[in-house]
């Protein structure tokens, strides 16, 4: 299976939304991620076929979805961030009820809603009404009614949005078990959740497609940019003056102060300060390659 995106583009009035966007994915998981309006949702929409980009395509194995249709949705999954769940629903309803959506036939709903239902640890509850699940219940119904029907091609939504990091974990394994054989692709502000598990990161900026490559790829670029200062208390004003801190750790005595340089700080002031390099993370990358939002106030 390959789904491949032809350059999309999609404008709102005078507001470009993708520009031009090309990226083919496999089996394997993507995390998609990009500040509010880099045009994620936008992709999404076009990919599940919710909208229609103004122009460019998306293909399955070399076909367009639009020449598809029924068949292409009969092989897509859909998490969406917002619950569509009916609290007077028991789960097990629910998912007969999705089920039925995407045409599959009674016999593939009884056999299928057990098996997915075990699979996600929801068995015990597939007769208590949906009103009553906790928070981590409902986004693990959530990818159960994605999951009916063995779609090919999973796209999830911020699949761990208010869970405890427990519970993220377990949604984190339990996405990562089912794209073995499907294309599976997750857009989310919690960027631990891709960095292990993702083949490949998609970072979107302003509709583009800014980068495009495994996780440990895309961090060695980092390398000697990521340096972590070990500071007093008293110098820690001074140092988020003078550099991108990214994460401020307390020791006993002392203050571990996480920074990225860029090449104008490469060496300004630095040595004012006992400091080593570190490894860098997904996340360093992430607030590195969208700082100028990040200085705005709205990078995710």
């Amino acid at each position: 299976m390959q789904l491949s995106l032809d350059n999309l583009n999609k404008s709102y009035g005078e507001i470009k939304a993708l520009n031009n966007f090309s990226a083919t994915l496999d089996s394997g998981v993507y995390g998609l991620l990009g500040p509010n309006g880099a045009g994620k949702t936008t992709l999404i929409r076009i990919i599940t076929d919710s909208i229609d980009s103004d122009s460019g395509q998306v293909l399955i194995n070399g076909q367009d979805i639009k020449s598809l249709g029924p068949a292409y949705r009969s092989i897509l999954g859909y998490m969406p961030q917002h619950h569509g769940l009916y609290p007077s629903f028991t789960g097990a309803q629910f998912l007969a009820y999705i089920g039925s959506l995407k045409a599959m036939n009674k016999k593939d709903i009884s056999q299928s809603i057990p098996s997915i239902l075990k699979s996600l640890n929801l068995l015990d509850v597939a007769n208590r009404r949906i009103g009553s699940y906790s928070g981590g219940m409902k986004q693990r119904l959530m990818l159960a009614q994605a999951l009916m029907g063995d779609p090919k091609i999973l796209i999830l939504d911020e699949p761990t949005a208010g869970l405890d990091p427990k519970e993220r974990i377990r949604m984190r394994n339990l996405i990562s078990s089912y794209a073995l054989d499907k294309i599976v692709i997750i857009a989310t502000h919690v960027v631990s959740d891709v960095e292990y598990i993702a083949k490949k990161i998609l970072m979107i900026k302003k509709g583009n497609l800014v980068h495009y490559d495994s996780p440990s790829t895309l961090t060695s670029s980092l390398r000697e940019k990521v340096v972590e200062i070990e500071a007093d208390e008293n110098q820690l004003s001074e140092i988020v003056k003078k550099f991108n801190v990214s994460n401020i750790q307390k020791s006993v005595d002392k203050l571990m102060v996480r920074i990225l340089l860029n090449d104008k700080e490469a060496d300004k002031d630095l040595n004012l300060y006992k400091h080593q390099a570190i490894r860098p993370s997904l996340e360093d990358l992430y607030l590195f390659v969208f700082e100028e939002e990040r200085e705005r106030g709205i990078s995710e």
